[in-house]
């Protein structure tokens, strides 16, 4: 009697019918949802957006307790929601940052060594818009051009590829930034189309 009884609660422990697995899809996407939310407060956070952390903070902790209360409600009758559970933390994680990637938040200072192409660098970018100050260095080699840009984390897919394509072999290195009290930011393309038509008006 007793083993059976055991083999009963062990088969309706590890069932997987259909209400159960939508129920553990809702827990997965919730965690997804929450830790990736979470990961940007925090990146927030640290960069001083205390607005942005504020709202932030009300998604996740709202999705979160969506979530654990699910939980904790099924977890005796249901044990694999905890897998789903689990799962869906690990990949808030990955999920969170990637997307904070791709938002780019902040500013970074970019900071260029050149040898010899750095007055061009520097007047490619400022043709675009980007304040750069130089300094004259000393490299291992012989004379370098330090450039240093404050810029947002989002420009750097448009000014690395100013360098490596003015000098391949040009040392950069980026920072955080912390409070910057004035940024230029490259110019505005040409509005065309229907925005070109408000834009007169």
């Amino acid at each position: 009697m007793g083993i059976a009884e055991t083999k009963a609660g062990c088969s309706m422990g590890i069932r997987l019918d259909l209400a159960t697995i939508v129920t553990g899809l809702l827990i997965f996407l919730a965690r997804v949802t929450d830790v990736s939310v979470g990961t940007m407060r925090t990146i927030s956070i640290v960069q001083g957006r205390t607005k942005t952390a504020f709202f932030l903070g009300l998604v996740e902790i709202s999705v979160w307790l969506a979530a654990i209360s699910t939980v904790l409600s099924k977890i005796v009758s249901q044990p694999v929601l905890g897998a789903f559970y689990a799962f869906g933390f690990a990949a808030g994680n990955v999920v969170g940052i990637e997307l904070e990637k791709r938002i780019a938040f902040g500013h970074l200072v970019l900071r260029v060594v050149s040898s010899r192409h750095g007055e061009q660098i520097a007047a490619r970018m400022r043709g675009i818009g980007y304040a750069v100050t130089t300094f004259p260095g000393e490299g291992m080699a012989g004379p370098v051009t330090l450039l240093y840009v404050v810029c947002r984390r989002r420009d750097l897919k448009c000014l690395i590829p100013i360098v490596r394509s003015i000098e391949p072999d040009a040392f950069y290195v980026t920072e955080q930034a912390g409070t910057v009290s004035k940024i230029r930011r490259p110019f505005m393309q040409q509005r065309t189309g229907w925005r070109a038509i408000f834009k007169k008006k």
